[in-house]
């Protein structure tokens, strides 16, 4: 292969200066950086946050004089370029061809890194192409073009569940076969690529559970996305049922001869290149067993409190919050309701070396590099409480609790955050303010909860627009009341989504948190310690400044992040107080 790099007359850095919005003080940083850390100089401008990814390729295809593409059209790859290549090679180098003339000899590549020249190198000798020409896009957008080129190779859901019905109808009697033999038989083939099938298509559909669900003629298969279940494909024949509950059991380590109790499992899976940890449970029903599997991403993609949804001025409160020495902040919702990212985003902010963070979660869904990490188990009698009470004695500046469900929990946590901790956790409960009352009823006295609370957090979250295909109206006086937006002046332009292939035509691609954060202050604490009602509590939150989970929902709804009807299924209209 020819190396581009000889092309390339001016210095990178002087090439982004022409071609971005780097400044030339920025650039003698970076360069000062680069010769401390040995990196390229692209490298550490994106690491600092002087430029994009995207820019600095930009720069890189400008310096070499190669093309760039912000993203790669799949459609115009032909399946006999992907099929001489292994997935696993693509991946693992971030390259794929693009095209192959066969009257030049050019081999056209899409890569990240043009540097690294290797990869390349292996694709001209497979490809017995005289010459490689490098097509730079980012590695996202790379790895994305991967994924969507073998998938679209792939067989289908529908066909697989054809061919594992038809490799059933081959068998005898299927309930004569002992359940050992479904793992061990290779007939069972067909199965297994069509679980397989079935993951890769929620990861694709970005779906957070994949429900089956067995009745008498037929299984259907539903996923939830963005909080609402959706079925993206035509029922499976009833004859998979057993098969496909047994493939799912294994995976997750449970006894597929039990079939007459609730189970739950866990599985390890590693999809399109991203970890996943799967949580499985299954139930006995008329038809067979019920399975649900939660697919949580292994990411750390959310760990941002922007990207939850918090603005200045709550992140401003939050922040000033967490890094209390001591007390108790609570996050409030329902289940569902993000409440596990948004303490695992507070633990992200104060995650320092000066700190000893340890958590006990029912299950650990997010993994924190630095954060020790305790998983709840019945089965040993490891509860909340117990946790707690081990955890104490290991020196913690920050504890986390995943749920304060008891008032043996609520009694440790609280003197836990007297003696000087800063402890986090969560309840269910619909408000702010009726977190107070839920501790009251759960029989902890209210000056022991007046005095250890610092603040509580309320959130739910909302279905975000779709940019692609979201469009303006003029909002009628009536939507405006129901949002609790007749406060506004003149004519208001709201937005809502039209449906687009982008977003499976839905209008709303994504989800966002709403909030409502209430500091707990000397003139709530007084109202905690005399057993005041939650309501009253409330008013008084407000009274001193608290936005309430409707006004920070309009407010995402007059920012075009969301729509009326998301806002009014979220949020409970707040009667008398005063929002706006």
């Amino acid at each position: 292969m020819n190396d581009p790099a000889h092309r390339g007359q001016l210095d990178l850095g002087e090439v982004l200066l022409q071609t971005s919005r780097l400044e030339p003080e920025q650039l003698a940083q970076a360069r000062i950086r680069q010769q401390d850390s040995q990196a390229r100089l692209g490298d550490v401008l994106v690491e600092d946050g002087l430029l994009s990814s995207e820019e600095v390729l930009a720069g890189i295809a400008e310096q070499l004089g190669l093309e760039f593409r912000t993203s790669i059209d799949t459609g115009a790859i032909e399946e006999d370029l992907t099929q001489r290549v292994p997935i696993s090679f693509a991946k693992q180098h971030g390259v794929l061809p693009l095209s192959c003339e066969t009257d030049t000899g050019i081999l056209r590549v899409a890569t990240a890194d043009p540097h690294d020249t290797d990869p390349l190198d292996d694709l001209r000798i497979l490809f017995g192409a005289h010459d490689v020409e490098a097509v730079l896009s980012t590695q996202a957008s790379v790895i994305s073009a991967i994924n969507e080129v073998y998938d679209r190779g792939s067989t289908s859901t529908g066909q697989l569940a054809e061919e594992a019905t038809d490799d059933l109808d081959a068998l005898a009697d299927e309930a004569s076969h002992e359940p050992q033999d479904l793992l061990e038989a290779t007939d069972d083939a067909p199965i297994i690529r069509l679980v397989n099938s079935l993951l890769q298509h929620a990861v694709k559909e970005r779906a957070s559970d994949i429900h089956i669900e067995p009745f008498e003629k037929e299984i259907r298969v539903r996923f939830r996305i963005d909080d609402v279940l959706y079925e993206p494909m035509k029922a499976l024949p009833r004859t998979l049922q057993a098969s496909i509950a047994s493939r799912i059991k294994i995976m997750g380590n449970l006894d597929i001869a039990e079939k007459r109790l609730p189970q739950d499992g866990r599985i390890r899976l590693k999809i399109a290149g991203r970890d996943y940890d799967v949580r499985l449970s299954t139930v006995p029903v008329a038809f067979g067993e019920r399975l649900v599997l939660r697919l949580l991403p292994d990411s750390q993609d959310l760990l941002d409190l922007e990207k939850i949804g918090f603005n200045a001025e709550q992140s401003r409160v939050l922040e000033r919050i967490i890094r209390r020495p001591n007390g108790i902040f609570l996050v409030t919702g329902p289940t569902g309701s993000g409440k596990t990212t948004t303490l695992h985003a507070c633990l992200s902010e104060i995650n320092d070396i000066d700190k000893n963070i340890i958590t006990i979660e029912e299950p650990v869904e997010i993994t924190q590099k630095g954060i020790g990490q305790i998983e709840v188990n019945p089965k040993i009698n490891l509860s909340f409480a117990t946790g707690l009470r081990a955890v104490l004695r290991q020196d913690p500046n920050v504890v986390l609790v995943g749920e304060i469900r008891d008032k043996e929990t609520a009694d440790i946590a609280i003197q836990a955050s007297l003696t000087g901790h800063l402890v986090l956790s969560t309840l269910h409960t619909n408000d702010a303010a009726s977190a107070i009352t839920r501790l009251v009823d759960m029989g902890v006295e209210p000056f022991l909860v007046g005095s250890s609370l610092v603040g509580v957090l309320a959130q739910r979250l909302v279905r975000i627009l779709c940019i692609e295909c979201r469009e303006p109206y003029a909002a009628s006086p009536e939507e405006l009341s129901e949002a609790g937006l007749e406060a506004q002046e003149g004519p208001v332009t709201l937005y809502r989504g039209r449906g687009c292939s982008a977003c499976a035509h839905t209008g709303y691609k994504g989800r966002i948190g709403i909030f409502e954060l209430m500091l707990v202050e000397d003139s709530i604490r007084a109202m905690v310690s005399k057993n005041v009602d939650a309501k009253t509590i409330k008013k008084q939150a407000v009274a001193r400044g608290m936005g309430t989970l409707r006004l920070d929902g309009s407010r995402k709804v007059l920012q075009g992040v969301t729509s009326v009807a998301e806002l009014l299924r979220a949020t409970e209209d707040e009667g008398s107080i005063d929002q706006i």
